[in-house]
């Protein structure tokens, strides 16, 4: 079992910057992929960024330029660094892990962006 921790929401100006951090605990070996969904009220959750064992990321064409993620393995922990946030960035932010060929989610953490 994983248990997974985030940090770091709340409500922020439009054009300023948050760090969310998600530290993963528990039957841990290696991870696949680690990664940030979100969720906007009345929509699907879906894929900001991911950072894959290896190191190669992908993020949705909305955060490019503006979201960073990033990892510390040592620390099993993801970090999502955002810049530049608009409105639209606004939504539960929820940290997800693979492990083993199991999907971990976290609780979430809201996110808002004020304009």
């Amino acid at each position: 079992q994983v248990q997974l921790v985030e940090s770091g929401g709340g409500l922020v100006q439009a054009g300023g910057s948050l760090r969310l951090s998600c530290a993963a605990s528990g039957s841990i070996f290696s991870f696949n992929s680690m990664g940030w969904h979100r969720q906007a009220p009345g929509r699907q959750r879906d894929m900001v960024a991911i950072i894959r064992n290896g190191g190669s990321t992908n993020y949705a064409d909305s955060v490019k330029g503006r979201f960073t993620i990033s990892r510390d393995n040592a620390k099993n922990t993801v970090y999502l660094q955002m810049s530049d946030l608009k409105p639209e960035d606004t939504g539960v932010y929820y940290c997800r892990v693979m492990t083993a060929g199991i999907v971990y989610w976290g609780q979430g953490t809201q996110v808002t962006v004020s304009s």
